[in-house]
């Protein structure tokens, strides 16, 4: 209770700060969205252990404009087989989705999901089964207007960053299962980023003309009956 109290003074005294510098970026807490008291029906979706963060009070300071959630099954899980991984990934999508659009009325990240070819029981399509999982939830939830806003799977390199790898990596010329999953992701979510803007569009054509009409019968009420011209 002490650690939850101090961690939600640093967070909303960071956020404030942050803000007092500079309102014209979005600011998050980045954190991987562990459910704590203030959520006691949700915490047995967390993995078997406790860390003292809290997804549901964390980010509702004010401050943060939007939740954020990572999520690695196969370190969390590491001695479950790959269906029950991805059993609580899909669960612990769902259940972080469901609270970021209803309860904390913000978009939300899923700021970090891999899955490491170090394990000895990883295969390719493994791998992508994970990120067809998340890209699926975040698809369902985005065509809707939902608070699943994307996902940024652990991580993206380039031929030649050998220092770099972590067993998490993809690089794309090397693994062209999983960068068909992320283009086709990719291309499935800027169409969905069409269709909102062309509405967006629309509506605001729809104001500038409500707006004119308005303004004309204005001016005719204030002119009907007056002489027009010399």
């Amino acid at each position: 209770m002490v650690l939850n109290t101090f961690q939600q003074a640093w967070i909303m005294e960071m956020a404030s700060y942050v803000k007092s510098m500079d309102r014209n970026h979005l600011l998050e807490a980045g954190l991987e969205g562990f459910y704590g008291q203030s959520s006691p029906q949700r915490t047995n979706l967390n993995p078997g252990f406790n860390i003292g963060t809290d997804f549901i009070a964390n980010n509702r300071i004010p401050g943060v404009d939007f939740a954020t959630l990572h999520s690695y099954p196969d370190q969390w899980l590491s001695n479950s087989n790959d269906q029950n991984q991805l059993t609580f990934l899909s669960n612990w999508l769902d259940a972080h989705i469901q609270d970021a659009q209803y309860i904390l009325h913000k978009p939300l990240l899923i700021a970090e999901f891999g899955k490491s070819s170090k394990d000895p029981s990883f295969t390719p399509y493994q791998r992508d089964l994970l990120y067809q999982t998340v890209y699926s939830k975040i698809y369902a939830s985005a065509k809707h207007g939902g608070a699943a806003a994307g996902g940024l799977f652990w991580q993206l390199l380039s031929p030649g960053m050998d220092s770099f790898r972590d067993g998490y990596e993809v690089i794309l010329d090397e693994n062209s299962s999983t960068a068909n999953v992320i283009s086709q992701q990719a291309h499935k979510l800027y169409e969905i980023r069409k269709i909102f803007s062309r509405t967006r569009k629309l509506e605001m054509w729809k104001r500038a003309g409500a707006r004119t009409q308005a303004g004309r019968a204005q001016w005719w009420d204030r002119n009907k009956g007056k002489p027009i011209g010399n």
